[in-house]
């Protein structure tokens, strides 16, 4: 039964969001305070956190910040910050989603079963897979989905979840240019246009990542390119 944790300093929402989700067969402990989750994630980590950011003894997003510092985390915001920049700053500290106050339990469900679908996936498709190599110019990656290993001239490269997600569906389609509506709708189950900046956030950060060879290629107006050959000495 998968984990979830619910930190939320407003007692009716965060009650209400446990009752909906343990009635869709999830495990779920919910947390007024970012002190209390702070405790119970070092004696168990999550399958996933639904954090809300203004909280009474701190700040949600570094809390976050702060937390995937020392471990890979699952997480959906849960806020009344509803402004562009506070969206595109959650999926800049790598959020899987981001829901806005108010909003449906029911869509919140939902997001919560969509996102594991696709954790599902990917981690079914992975156990199919094995190491890539992959070339571009003088940059080396090594590529194992099987074991959720990423690196880069030989220095291992930490995603997020999400990160991990585009990067797999952009070499997995290496060479086609995927827009940003194929990348919401394929790794977020996203279909408006006005997300697209979050496509753009989670590119930019993948960069960063991936070091200074130009493996993400922008095609200007179309969308993304992954750049890079799979070597003839993969096994």
């Amino acid at each position: 039964m998968r984990l979830i944790y619910i930190v939320e300093d407003h007692q009716v929402i965060r009650e209400g969001v446990r009752r909906y989700l343990e009635l869709s067969g999830y495990s779920v402990l919910g947390f007024g305070t970012l002190k209390t989750a702070e405790q119970a994630i070092s004696v168990r980590k999550p399958d996933l956190i639904i954090q809300d950011v203004m909280l009474p003894d701190g700040d949600g997003f570094e809390f976050i910040e702060k937390l995937r510092k020392s471990m890979d985390v699952t997480v959906i915001f849960m806020t009344a910050k509803i402004a562009e920049d506070d969206r595109i700053h959650g999926f800049e500290l790598g959020a899987d989603d981001y829901i806005c106050k108010p909003f449906s339990p029911k869509e919140l469900v939902l997001r919560v079963q969509a996102l594991f679908r696709r954790m599902d996936a990917a981690a079914s498709s992975e156990k199919e897979s094995t190491l890539l190599k992959i070339k571009a110019g003088s940059g080396l990656m090594e590529f194992d989905p099987e074991a959720h290993i990423l690196k880069v001239d030989g220095e291992d490269v930490n995603l997020t979840s999400a990160e991990w997600r585009i990067l797999s569906l952009l070499i997995q389609n290496m060479s086609r240019i995927m827009s940003r509506s194929d990348i919401l709708k394929e790794c977020f189950d996203y279909d408006s246009e006005s997300y697209d900046r979050i496509a753009d956030t989670h590119i930019k950060n993948l960069r960063a990542k991936l070091g200074p060879y130009p493996w993400i290629e922008t095609v200007r107006g179309y969308g993304y390119r992954f750049i890079g050959y799979i070597t003839s000495d993969n096994n």
